[in-house]
């Protein structure tokens, strides 16, 4: 992220783009669907967002990176479906995708939420792309939107040598737990 003019981190709405992978389409649609909707509520239907498309999920790796390393965004969402197979090569893909994924913000500074749904049917994966169980496409983006704010409070408070106390507002943060 870099400073803007006015001193605050990044440009309002923030500028992110949403990598998405083409593979398994009629999940990771309704994924990019969800994390659209969640953007355009908060900053209005003419706000602007990225959409690059990724032929697969292992793609999205190195999409993300290239995104990322241009200084243009402020923040990336991943959004992906990997089904079970009959071999583990879908257990190698989502192994590589998360961990790259999970490293490139230390790598760039540039928050990344995973969107990448893991299911061992396509009734798991539709259930997790606006269905019974949600949708993580919309809920990586409450994420990298939560990310952000809280890069923001930190970046600003620290500018004015003052400790960061940032909380969020619940809205990325599901309770599979159910408040146990």
């Amino acid at each position: 992220m870099q400073a803007q003019p006015d001193n605050t981190p990044h440009d309002d709405p923030p500028m992110v783009c949403v990598i998405v992978s083409r593979y398994n389409g009629s999940v990771t649609s309704r994924l990019l669907e969800g994390a659209e909707r969640v953007f355009r509520e908060r900053f209005g239907p003419d706000a602007p967002l990225g959409v690059v498309e990724a032929p697969g999920a292992f793609e999205l790796a190195s999409l993300s990176a290239a995104v990322s390393h241009t200084e243009f965004y402020d923040g990336i969402v991943a959004l992906g479906c990997v089904i079970r197979g009959e071999t583990d090569h879908d257990r190698y893909i989502s192994h590589a995708v998360a961990d790259a994924l999970a490293n490139l913000p230390g790598q760039t500074g540039v928050p990344v939420a995973f969107g990448v749904i893991t299911a061992n049917t396509p009734e798991q994966a539709e259930a997790r792309a606006g269905g019974a169980k949600g949708n993580k496409g919309a809920e990586a983006m409450h994420a990298l939107l939560a990310a952000i704010d809280g890069i923001d409070h930190v970046l600003m408070t620290s500018a004015r040598g003052e400790p960061a106390a940032f909380r969020l507002d619940g809205s990325a943060s599901p309770d599979k737990a159910g408040g146990r």
